[in-house]
């Protein structure tokens, strides 16, 4: 996508996978407006009416996204999940913006015995994964043009996940113990931007997946690395079901991403690539 006048907004641009999109874009010329908390608060709606007037292309990022606080803050998910995100789709119907919205591979139970394309049904079996998918529903619902992208499994230098705690974790604790039936692709955030960037210039419309190549299960990231960083941890497999939390997590993450293959340039980079990247930056 080529420099031009068009303006960007991001909404939750300052989080881990926000800032990296505000990056890429801004590398490449791209005039991107950032709007996150505490001046921006995607529940307000004259706050989300102002970022929706100054830009013909809107990337939300912003999110609830603490899956076990939101069993018990139900309200709060629903309001930033889904109320927020049907309230941008008709503001940006209004506006003819174009809408790219980040969702999750949590709307889906986990059930399915293969990986998951974009028509496959449904059915999250948590508060997180009811709201986001509530979210993609009233988006569709709001008459604007819009691309929902489902992403897992995400990692990024901005911010607390899987892979900083697995190693915050290593450090004080000589054994650690990580589930070994939940399967799925980590995928670095700085691949999302590079994909969304893409997508800038094509503006698809619909569900896309995306997920970095090949899969893995949680102990297969750690045991990935602690062997990078040679770092001598006591790992020890386990099952989801010997942790108790307070939302149920999906056992199968995997996403068939043959639909995007499509709208891209180049091959899906397999996992290990970028989080060895991830890893040396450290």
């Amino acid at each position: 996508m080529a420099s031009d006048d068009t303006s960007i907004s991001i909404l939750g641009g300052t989080g881990m996978l926000g800032s990296d999109i505000a990056n890429f874009c801004q590398k490449q010329g791209l005039n991107t407006k950032i709007f996150d908390l505490p001046e921006f608060d995607i529940t307000i709606p004259e706050q989300l009416a102002e970022a929706v007037k100054s830009a013909k292309l809107i990337i939300n990022c912003a999110a609830y996204t603490n899956v076990d606080g939101a069993e018990s803050q139900i309200e709060s998910a629903y309001k930033i999940n889904a109320e927020a995100v049907g309230r941008l789709g008709a503001l940006a119907r209004k506006a003819e913006a174009w809408v790219i919205h980040l969702s999750t591979d949590f709307v889906f139970d986990g059930r399915q015995r293969k990986p998951y394309i974009e028509t496959d049904t449904p059915n999250p079996i948590n508060t997180y994964g009811k709201t986001k998918l509530a979210g993609e529903y009233l988006l569709s619902q709001s008459g604007c043009r819009y691309c929902i992208l489902r992403i897992e499994w995400t990692y990024g230098s901005a911010s607390n996940n899987f892979v900083t705690k697995l190693i915050q974790r290593a450090k004080t604790n000589g054994t650690l113990k990580v589930v070994d039936d939940q399967i799925g692709s980590p995928t670095a955030t700085t691949e999302v931007a590079k994909i969304i960037y893409k997508l800038l210039s094509r503006k698809p419309e619909g569900i896309l997946h995306f997920a970095s190549s090949g899969y893995v299960s949680r102990f297969g990231i750690a045991e990935f690395i602690f062997d990078k960083l040679s770092m001598n941890v006591n790992l020890l497999p386990c099952k989801t079901s010997d942790y108790a939390s307070a939302a149920t997590r999906p056992l199968n993450s995997r996403f068939d991403c043959r639909k995007i293959k499509e709208l891209l340039d180049e091959p899906i980079e397999p996992w290990q690539g970028p989080l060895e990247r991830f890893l040396r930056q450290l």
